[in-house]
Order: structure tokens, then sequence, then C-alpha cells
């Protein structure tokens, strides 16, 4: 099977001393260590949207979409340990160690990550001082311009088995990295470039032809050309036109000077090579104003397969390009003054607020979402997810007809407003379907999501779940590992992880099952429900001393559960039964 190349920042964490502090107390050292994982270092990964791809004991491997979310988690659980550590005796107390690096990593079929870009990172953890941080400076180039740290150069340092010197950077922790003042923008003469838009703003310059043959030109100049288009479907997005995006083209510019003159907050650029009968195309997207990088990745094909390389191209940049700048306004949006904020800023403000899917961030959101739509009673997006907000709150909050009336209100103007806007629609449709068990509405409002954008990930996802309950395994499988590709970091990936544990549940793989759930209670690490389905599929296997520690989660998190939540849920019978037996096996109430 041929590897799957792509760059990641890593962050590689362990503790000081384990083995010491476990042979003088094993039980106490274990049950702080799940203790921390539970309660700081899983929300605090998940939080900035990273994935553990592999623990190492005492320790793990995390994979971000960017330095910034790296580094802003890794000094969160630094500084969170600081407090923890108060009146703790020095022999006694967990201290971690963290490196951080930006580099070329080889993905294997099972998520693991190998290679050169791992293995930096967790040498540069071994140069971290208790409590610290190391960057190399790979990862310290692209942060110096988003955050504010203490940092002092370690200079260029031999790490053991990598052939070349890194030069490195130990992070002062104790000081909360916090967003960088922007910087004024360089005044434009006037006429020499436009206004800032309403809306996130992107400009896709044309790849750079690095392979000296002509033909390879014309492909890079399809490619960019067809990411602006699939750019385009995202209705939120303010999208530049190839005609005023290609004037640069072969010449070496500044990413702060493009944004200006075309008045963008974001750059995409790239390049093309050919190597023998291959093309390898790298893309990297940016913050005009602090010329900082978001995401970079790197893709590679066959000439013979030139056109379908082409569209794999275009409908992953276009997928990732979309949670990426999502999350880049909620930053910006959070720079903001109250008094500034707009309908668009409140928006963005309630996004974290439904990262844990559970009813006390829901209403924080929705109150913020509610005050968007006083500002604008049209915006789709907001009513969307107002109506999520509802639905959390009625499913996990007590099944309070109030909540389901409002979900649904919210969820019906969405759908009659974003009859362009895919997410808008993804999720209205789904909250239709759990709400009124109108599935044919929920159908309906996905596939048109799917229409307009056939690369958003979001409508994938829910689409997994709607034929996951509906018993169509192989469909519910097929949207989950095609939102996955497209979008591995988002937001909702637990969904697409719930899918897969529901298609497995229901052709009776209980251990695989299991698994699924495992991994999309990683991700969501506070929505109590996943702990149902761990524990559930656990007992199905016979597992049941490994479901009970399951069953605690669950009752800490959300302690008025009741099985019944299955039957909600719009699952067809034979898959409800079966939640409803498991349940009775681990004497779950009803």
């Amino acid at each position: 099977m041929a590897e799957t190349r792509k760059i990641a920042a890593i962050l590689a964490a362990d503790i000081v001393g384990f083995s010491r502090m476990a042979g003088a107390d094993e039980d106490r050292t274990l049950a702080g260590l799940r203790s921390l994982r539970a309660e700081l270092i899983d929300p605090t990964v998940a939080g900035q949207n990273g994935r553990v791809f592999k623990r190492t004991g005492d320790g793990a491997l995390v994979e971000f979409r960017s330095v910034v979310e790296a580094v802003r988690c890794a000094v969160a659980i630094q500084s969170a340990m600081i407090t923890r550590n108060l009146g703790i005796s020095a022999d006694q107390r967990i201290e971690f160690r963290i490196g951080i690096h930006l580099g070329d990593v080889v993905e294997e079929s099972d998520g693991d990550l190998m290679g050169a870009g791992v293995n930096i990172a967790a040498r540069l953890e071994g140069v971290a001082k208790s409590g610290g941080i190391c960057l190399s400076e790979d990862a310290y180039r692209q942060v110096k311009a988003r955050l504010d740290l203490a940092i002092t150069d370690l200079g260029e340092i031999k790490l053991k088995n990598i052939a070349e010197p890194i030069r490195a950077y130990s992070l002062q922790v104790g000081v909360a990295a916090t967003p960088k003042a922007a910087e004024a923008p360089a005044r434009v003469a006037p006429g020499n470039g436009p206004d800032l838009p309403d809306r996130p703003s992107i400009a896709a310059l044309a790849f750079q032809n690095m392979s000296g043959d002509p033909e390879q030109e014309y492909f890079a100049d399809g490619v960019v050309e067809d990411i602006i288009t699939g750019l385009s479907r995202i209705k939120w997005l303010f999208v530049i036109a190839r005609n005023s995006s290609f004037v640069y083209k072969g010449k070496a510019v500044d990413i702060r000077q493009v944004g200006r003159e075309l008045g963008v907050r974001y750059v995409l650029e790239g390049s093309i090579r050919k190597a023998g009968n291959r093309l390898r195309i790298t893309a990297q997207l940016n913050e005009a104003e602090t010329g900082a990088h978001l995401w970079a990745d790197r893709f590679e094909g066959r000439l013979d397969d030139v056109f379908d390389l082409q569209d794999q191209i275009t409908e992953r940049v276009v997928a990732v390009i979309e949670p990426s700048v999502r999350q880049s306004e909620i930053e910006r949006s959070r720079r903001k003054r109250p008094e500034s904020l707009d309908a668009y800023d409140l928006y963005l403000r309630a996004l974290p607020h439904l990262a844990s899917v559970m009813p006390a961030d829901a209403r924080i959101a929705v109150g913020l979402l509610e005050d968007a739509l006083r500002l604008d009673p049209n915006y789709a997006a907001a009513h969307a997810y107002a109506a999520w907000c509802h639905e959390i709150s009625f499913m996990r909050g007590g099944f309070d007809e109030a909540d389901r009336i409002a979900g649904l209100r919210h969820a019906r103007a969405a759908i009659a407003h974003g009859t362009d806007d895919a997410t808008a629609l993804a999720i209205s449709g789904f909250v239709v379907g759990i709400l009124a068990h109108d599935y044919d509405a929920q159908s309906r409002a996905i596939e048109r999501a799917l229409s307009i954008n056939p690369s958003c990930a979001t409508a994938l996802y829910w689409g997994a779940l709607m034929y996951s309950g509906g018993g169509n395994s192989a469909k519910a499988t097929a949207y989950a590992h095609r939102a996955f590709r497209l979008s591995p970091f988002d937001p909702v990936s637990f969904v697409g992880q719930q899918a897969l544990g529901q298609a497995a549940f229901f052709d009776g793989r209980y251990d695989e099952a299991a698994s699924s759930f495992a991994k999309a209670q990683q991700s969501s690490p506070r929505l109590s429900l996943l702990y149902a389905y761990h524990a559930t599929s656990l007992a199905m296997a016979g597992r049941i001393e490994e479901a009970r520690p399951v069953v605690k989660q669950l009752l800490e998190l959300e302690p008025n559960y009741r099985a019944s939540v299955f039957q909600q849920f719009g699952l067809i019978p034979a898959l409800a039964d079966k939640f409803l037996e498991a349940n009775r096996r681990l004497g779950l109430p009803e």
C-alpha cells in the first residue's frame, strides 16, 4: 500500500521520573495519570482540535493541524500543572516535558503517524526541562508572529538519531500564551487596496511551477481554478476571482502585501514539482495580516492519474480550509471589544461552547446566538446552531418540550433562509430528524447540502450518523471515511466515529463498535452519550468488567442518565432494542 505523507504539527509529552514514581507507589501514580488524562489532557487536546494518535504509557503523541494550536495546548497543560502541584511534595508531583515540531510525517492506514516529524518532536521532549516546552525552529517560526511567548534560544542542538543539528527554543511556562496584538496594517495609498469585506475573505494565488516543465503550468493553474470554484461554494466565504489573484503569477510577493492589495484576510499559495512520473504539490494557508501559517499539506500522485489527482487535491484543500478559517475567525472575534460585536462575531463566539455537546455549555451558546439573531433575524447559520443547542438541551437536559419546540423553530428557519448554506442545512436536517422524527426532511436537507458543496465534511459527518441510525451500514461507513479524509480535525469528527460505532453495533461487530466509540470519546471527552455507547458495546461483547469504569464516567457526566434516550434518537427498532438490552445488562436505569 502506498504511503500517505503530509505536514503536521506534532506534540510529544511524557512524565518526568515516571518509573521512579510508579516504583514507589504504582497505584497512586497510575490513578493520578488517569485523572489527569480525563480531567485535563484529553479535554485540552480536544479543545485545540488535536488528535492523540499514540499513547506511550506515561506520555502521548498528538497531532495538530496548526502549530499555534499545539503550543496553546502545551501552555494550557503546563500552566494547569503548576496549579495542580501546589502543596504537593516534590517527590510526588507529576510534571510533564513537552516537545513540539512541524514537519513531514507518514500516515499509516490505522491513523498512526511515523517519520522524522514525529521523531524530532519526541527528541525535543527529552531536551525540555521539567514542566517546560521545547520547540523546533520550524515550529517557532510559525508561532512567533501569532503569540506573545517568553522564549530562550537554545541554539543548534544534536538530537539522538537525528542526522542534522536542530535549532531549538525553550518556552517559559507560567506566562499564558496570549494572542499577539495585531500590528497596524501598512497604509495603502487610496485606490491601491479595497477595504476588508464583512465576512472572511480569501485569495488563492497561482501555484508556483518548480518542475521546469511548462506542461505542468497548465495543470497547476487548473488545480487553483478548481479550488477557487470549490471555495466559492462556501457561502460565508468571500473568494477573490482568478483574474485578480493571478496577477501575482510568477512574482515573488509578500503575503501581507497581497492581503492589503486584494483586501483579504487569508491567502492560499502552493507549488508543483515533477519528479519522473510523479507530481508533488504543496499547499499552504496563511493569515494575510501577520503572514502566519494556519495549515499546510502535501499531495502526490502519478502523471497517468493526473485528472484524478487534480480532483483529490481540490476536494481536500476546499474541505480543510473551511474549519481552518472558521477557527482563525473565532480567535479574531475573541480579540474584539464586546461593544463592537456584530451578529457574525456573536455567532463565532458561540461556536466553542458547542464543543462539549452538553446542556450547560449549549445554554451559553444559545444566548450568544439569540443575540446574533436579534441583530440579523435571517442569519441561517445562527438559526442552525441555535437549533442544535436546543437539541442538546432537550436530549441531555431532561426532555423539556420548550427546547424541542425552539429547536424545531430554529431548524426550519435555517432551512428556509439557508438554501445555499451547506453547513446550516446539514445541522438543521439532523435536528429535524431527532426532534420531529421527520427522516424524509432530514435526508433531503443533508443531501441538498452535499449537492451544494460535495466537500462539506459537516454534511458528510451528519449524513453518516443518519444512515447508521437507519441501519444502512455501508453508506454510513462510506460517508464517515470520506469525511475523515476531507477534514480529520473537524470539530464534529466524533460524529463520524459515532456513526462507525453504530454501524458496527448494528452488524454485531461489538468489539469494533467499542473501539470506534472509544475514539469518539477521545475526540469529545465531555459528551456523556459517547460513554453510554462505549459501555453498551463492551457489554454486548461480553466485556462487562471493562464496561464498569466507563459507566462510572457516564454517570459522573450525566447523573440523571436514562437508557430511554436511545428511543428518542430515531434509531430503527432493531438497533434501539439492542442498545436497550445492553443497558439492562449493565443495570442502567431506563
